[in-house]
C-alpha cells in the first residue's frame, strides 16, 4: 500500500466530519462586466492584469477588481463548472464565479476539491448553459481540518506539478520543430499563394432531407483537431449539395478554424485525408501542385501561435481570423520532395507532443489518471439536497 492510499484508508474519506454546504464553505460571487474592446490580447503597460472568464484566461486589462489567492468556476457555455485557481491581482468576468474561503478553508484544498466534484453537471442546459451561483452553494461536501486539507493538498499538488513538467517539455519539443521550420532555406510562400482556399455554410437544420439519412461527410470547427482530423461527426444528404452552395472539398487538404471563440487560446488546424464539406467557420486548402498537404499542416501547425499572435482579433464577442493577415502569413517552401523529407521530420516531433498512445501525451494521460485516482481516494463528495 502507498502513502497516499494509507492516508486516504486513515482518513476515512475525509477525516470524519460532517457535511458542509458549499455557501457555508466560500463567499460566491460573480465577477465584473467587462467589456471586450477593453481587453488586450498581451500584457503591456497599459493591461497589466490577467482577466478571466468562464473558460480560463481571456487577455489582460488595465484594473484588477480582486486580489489574493482565490479559485474561479465558470458559469456560463458548454463548458460550464470548469475550475481554475489564481493569485496576485486580477479580473474576473461576470462569465466566472470567485469563490474566496472562509479562514478555515484551505484555497488550495478547494481548487481540487471543486474540481473533483464534477460542477459542470449540475449546468443547466437551455438555449444557453449556465450555472446558477446559488446552485453551487447549495451543493454539499465533506471538510476535513485545516491542517489535513493542506496535507492533501500537498499531495495532490504534486501530481499537478509533474503536470507542469511535463508541459514544459512539449513546449521544448514544440520548440525543436519551429528550428527545423526556421531553418529550411528556400523561398518564403504567402499562405493564400499554397492553393484554393474554400469555405463552406451550414444547411438549414429545419430542412430534414439535407441531413437525415446523410452520407457525406461535414466538418465543423469542433472537429479541427492537432492530429488528422478525420473524426467528422456530422453528415449531409447529397440533397444539400444540390439545393445549397456547399461543396465537398477533395482530399488530402489542409483546415483551419477561422471564427471560434477556441482563438482566444489556440489556432485549431488539422489534416483531412477524406473528402469532406465544410461549416462557414473552417477554411480549407486544396494544393496547388507541387505543394505537400502533410507539410503545410505541420509547418501551420508549429507556428500556429505565432499566426494566432498576429492574425486572431478577439475584440468582438467572437473571436476571428484576420483573412488578409492569415492569407499574408509566409512560410518557407522547398521542393516538393524537401516537403515531403520535413513533412516525415515534423510529424515525428507532432507524434511526441500529441499522439496519445506515445510520447509526452501518453505520460500526461497516465500522470492524470494517477491524479485522479488519489485525488478520489481523499476527497468524498455527496450530491446536492434535493
Amino acid at each position: 500500500m502507498s502513502r497516499v492510499d494509507e492516508l486516504a484508508a486513515g482518513l476515512g474519506g475525509v477525516g470524519g466530519v460532517g457535511l458542509a454546504k458549499l455557501g457555508e464553505l466560500f463567499d460566491m460571487r460573480s465577477g465584473r462586466f467587462v467589456a471586450a474592446a477593453d481587453i488586450a490580447p498581451f500584457r503591456d503597460s497599459g493591461h497589466p492584469f490577467p482577466c478571466y472568464g468562464g473558460n480560463g484566461l481571456r487577455g489582460y486589462v488595465s484594473t484588477a477588481s480582486h486580489r489574493g489567492a482565490r479559485v474561479l468556476v465558470g458559469r456560463q457555455g458548454a463548458l460550464s463548472g470548469n475550475v481554475h485557481r489564481v493569485t496576485g491581482e486580477f479580473y474576473a468576468t461576470e462569465h466566472a464565479v470567485v469563490v474566496e474561503p472562509t479562514p478555515n478553508v484551505d484555497v488550495q484544498w478547494a481548487f481540487h476539491m471543486l474540481t473533483a466534484m464534477n460542477l459542470n453537471q449540475y449546468v443547466s442546459h437551455g438555449a444557453q448553459p449556465g450555472l446558477a451561483v446559488g446552485t453551487l452553494k447549495a451543493l454539499t461536501t465533506r471538510v476535513p481540518s485545516l491542517e489535513t486539507q493542506r496535507h492533501v493538498a500537498s499531495i495532490l499538488d504534486a501530481f499537478t506539478e509533474l503536470e507542469a513538467e511535463l508541459e514544459a517539455r512539449r513546449r521544448q519539443y514544440e520548440h525543436y520543430s519551429q528550428q527545423v521550420i526556421s531553418s529550411i532555406a528556400a523561398p518564403w510562400v504567402r499562405l493564400g499563394d499554397l492553393g484554393h482556399w474554400r469555405g463552406g455554410v451550414t444547411p438549414s437544420k429545419a430542412v430534414a432531407r439535407y441531413w437525415e439519412s446523410g452520407d457525406i461527410p461535414w466538418l465543423a470547427s469542433m472537429d479541427v483537431s492537432g492530429t488528422e482530423s478525420n473524426q467528422i461527426r456530422g453528415r449531409v444528404t447529397s440533397v444539400a449539395l444540390d439545393e445549397t452552395s456547399l461543396k465537398v472539398i477533395p482530399a488530402p487538404c489542409v483546415v483551419v478554424v477561422m471564427r471560434s471563440n477556441i482563438l482566444r487560446r489556440r489556432l485549431p488546424v488539422g489534416l483531412v485525408t477524406i473528402p469532406t464539406t465544410i461549416n462557414q467557420d473552417v477554411r480549407a486548402l486544396i494544393p496547388h501542385d507541387g505543394v505537400d498537404a502533410n507539410y503545410v499542416y505541420q509547418a501551420l501547425q508549429t507556428a500556429s501561435e505565432a499566426i494566432r499572435e498576429s492574425c486572431v482579433r478577439t475584440d468582438g464577442s467572437m473571436a476571428a481570423v484576420d483573412s488578409k493577415s492569415f492569407f499574408g502569413y509566409e512560410i518557407p517552401l522547398p521542393s516538393f520532395s524537401e516537403q515531403q523529407l520535413m513533412a516525415k521530420k515534423l510529424r515525428a516531433f507532432d507524434a511526441l507532443v500529441n499522439d496519445l498512445t506515445v510520447g509526452l501525451p501518453a505520460e500526461l494521460a497516465a500522470r492524470r489518471k494517477q491524479y485522479e485516482y488519489y485525488r478520489d481516494k481523499l476527497l468524498t463528495f455527496k450530491e446536492a439536497p434535493a
